[in-house]
């Protein structure tokens, strides 16, 4: 059992937080390698779905999605029903399509905010990916090339404005940082020894008490 397959059994054997769904959050800055990491947990979770916070987001509302978040996926999931939202195409600038999003026994919600105040009292847990700032940045300018230079120079100045007055780390429950295989899983900052500790870090990957 790998590092991956570890974090699945542990979130799965987390109480539901959001009607029947676990719902855990994977945050961190833009370019950290939060999309990657929802998407080998959702492997390792047997296809768990995965809502990327880029398709609620507009050019105009970078971080005014919160809205739509609740409507759309937390209170149909709250009631056990299937969630529909319509994703946001960034070329076209209009939203797309309803697309289904179903009470899976885990969802994972992953992007920029994830872990924002307002989403918090909805999450099973809380993943942080530990990676500085600018570094994520300078991963992300390099996968999104030239053309895209204007678009991250406005981003992260909304970034650090988000992150300024409604900040995620804090609350994280884990601290993921990518290695050359696989991550190293660390407590993170809401976590406190006691016994009703959930998901522990022993040897750098989670397990259930």
């Amino acid at each position: 059992m790998n590092d991956l397959d570890r974090a699945a059994h542990a979130l799965l054997r987390l109480p539901p937080s959001c009607g029947p769904v676990r719902l855990v959050a994977v945050d961190g800055h833009a370019g950290s390698g939060k999309s990657t990491l929802a998407a080998r947990l959702s492997a390792a979770l047997d296809d768990a779905p995965v809502l990327h916070l880029d398709d609620l987001a507009t050019h105009e509302e970078l971080f005014a999605w919160t809205g739509r978040l609740r409507e759309q996926v937390l209170e149909p999931l709250s009631r056990g029903e299937t969630a529909s939202y319509r994703p946001y195409d960034w070329r076209l600038r209009r939203f797309g399509e309803a697309r289904a999003l179903p009470p899976a026994p885990v969802v994972l919600v992953e992007g920029v905010g994830a872990g924002r105040r307002v989403v918090r009292p909805f999450l099973a847990w809380l993943l942080w990916m530990e990676r500085a700032a600018e570094d994520s940045w300078a991963r992300g300018r390099r996968r999104d090339g030239p053309e895209q230079a204007s678009f991250w120079d406005g981003w992260t100045v909304a970034e650090t404005r988000h992150f300024a007055e409604d900040p995620s780390r804090p609350f994280a429950d884990t601290l993921v940082r990518e290695c050359q295989e696989g991550y190293d899983w660390l407590p993170g900052p809401a976590v406190t020894a006691g016994a009703h500790q959930i998901i522990t870090h022993g040897d750098g990957s989670p397990s259930v008490i």
